[in-house]
């Protein structure tokens, strides 16, 4: 039986994400990393929460959407840290073509931190 994460990596690559060519998930610490042509844009870090790459670009925008910054607090000593993933809401998931548009930006955010 698969965990509830896995089901919901399933709906998310295969009904939310489905028409974005080149979208691929691959196990990450408990959940999933989601990638655009290689390009890591995305995090399952539940089974009811995806989170997208942010930075200057973008974060106004899902403050606007009022999103959260993803808190990873599973160090065993360390402070809990902060990502530069935010929380996609599910208004969001539900319109194809903005889904879309955060898609190719946070990937592009990846991509240009690698040049």
């Amino acid at each position: 039986m698969q965990k509830p994460v896995d089901d919901f990596k399933d709906y998310l690559v295969g009904d939310v994400l489905g028409h974005i060519s080149g979208v691929t998930a691959k196990k990450m610490f408990g959940g999933y990393g989601l990638y655009l042509d290689g390009n890591i844009f995305g995090l399952i870090i539940s089974d009811e929460t995806v989170c997208f790459k942010v930075d200057d670009t973008n974060r106004t925008r899902y403050e606007a959407l009022d999103s959260e910054p993803f808190v990873y607090t599973g160090h065993k000593n360390k402070k809990p840290t902060t990502m530069p993933y935010w929380s996609v809401p599910e208004t969001v998931l539900e319109n194809r073509e903005l889904v879309e548009e955060l898609v190719y930006e946070s990937a592009a955010i990846t991509k240009a931190s690698k040049k």
